[in-house]
């Protein structure tokens, strides 16, 4: 096939079309290459691989899927701006690119129909994972207040104040939208799937938990916590961890995300359906902190646990990956502390300037922060 992935110029979708050109297929790749990932040049990345065919445009200009959709057998659809904090004040940017951008993929599509569209989702859309009660059931929580997270109390409880017990989430929980990027990816994969289905072009939506690996854009804080955390550690400054570092979060190789994208765009009965792409292994913040300190040899570093919260967080969402499983036959095949290995190699090589006091400073000033 001949498959064009949006955003494809980032983390993610360099590595989707590494996997695709191994096993045969043709890529094109539309992106803006924007400043906040590429770098103020907005060149073409080096690690791109030599083989894809680059049209460095916006996914919302008149007419660029004229051309870039030509001879397109399927579409992988990356392109997105990334970052629950950032997007609560950004919020007309995050729309414009997440939505509108969609908008315009799905309207070029009406008219120019593909064999796939694979969309990347979110597990940002769950907001906090599953819970049990005490007496086994499954519960809706109920959000956080300001006052308790003021008094520390950082897990949650039901309406009676019992303590909930976090378990694996799978895709039937319904969505709980904690930020403006939660909302427009969830857009974004109901947007598709509703195109697809009206247009008779099979969809899939890829809901991708943590993910980490080479190519990510370390200078950036919005591209994910370990990301933040190797920032940090390059600047010889400590990772920076809110609340108590406890809350349980689902980590996953990109190699292992890339391998979903292929198996999605060749099983004709994952069409019209959704999927948790991660590890399934469960990890506190703090745990991966520490991992990621030991993958680089910086165990001198100590850890700031700042006991503050961030507006959108959430306590533990970790996945149920057996309808991947079942559907895509796929599996996580890159254990965490395996795959922070190959991280420390590639960041061996890196640089980066480090964003994340000016991040936090963005939040904290418009009271996003507590």
């Amino acid at each position: 096939m001949k498959v064009l992935i949006t955003g494809g110029a980032g983390f993610i979708g360099s590595h989707v079309a590494n996997e695709l050109l191994a096993h045969g297929h043709s890529v094109r790749v539309l992106d803006s290459l924007i400043p906040q990932v590429h770098g103020p040049d907005r060149q073409r990345p080096a690690y791109l691989h030599r083989d894809v065919e680059l049209i460095a445009r916006d996914i919302r200009e008149p007419e660029v899927f004229e051309g870039s959709l030509d001879r397109v057998d399927a579409v992988v659809h990356l392109a997105a701006l990334v970052g629950a904090g950032q997007s609560t004040y950004r919020m007309a940017d995050y729309t414009s690119v997440n939505n509108s951008g969609t908008a315009c993929l799905l309207e070029a599509l009406s008219t120019h129909p593909v064999e796939c569209l694979v969309v990347a989702s979110s597990m940002s859309l769950y907001g906090e994972g599953r819970y049990r009660n005490r007496a086994g059931d499954f519960v809706n929580v109920p959000e956080r207040t300001v006052r308790q997270l003021k008094m520390g109390v950082w897990e949650v409880r039901d309406e009676r104040g019992e303590p909930l017990t976090p378990v694996p989430t799978a895709e039937d929980k319904p969505p709980s939208l904690a930020s403006i990027y939660a909302l427009s990816k969830f857009d974004q994969e109901r947007m598709c799937l509703i195109a697809g289905a009206a247009y008779e072009i099979p969809t899939v939506s890829l809901r991708l938990f943590n993910t980490y690996g080479p190519n990510q854009a370390l200078s950036s804080p919005y591209t994910g916590v370990l990301s933040n955390f190797a920032s940090r550690v390059l600047n010889d400054s400590a990772p920076v961890i809110y609340e108590d570092g406890l809350q349980k979060r689902d980590f996953v190789s990109v190699y292992d995300v890339a391998r979903a994208f292929r198996l999605a765009l060749k099983t004709p009965s994952a069409a019209g359906q959704c999927f948790n792409i991660s590890s399934g292994q469960a990890v506190t913040v703090k745990e991966a902190a520490q991992l990621v300190l030991s993958s680089m040899g910086r165990t001198d570093i100590e850890l700031v646990i700042t006991g503050r919260y961030r507006e959108g967080d959430i306590r533990h969402c970790f996945a149920d990956t057996s309808l991947a499983r079942k559907v895509l036959g796929w599996e996580p095949m890159m254990p965490v502390e395996e795959g922070l290995s190959d991280l420390a190699i590639w960041l061996a090589g890196q640089t980066s300037v480090d964003r994340a006091i000016e991040a936090r400073a963005e939040l904290a000033v418009r009271g996003l922060m507590v």
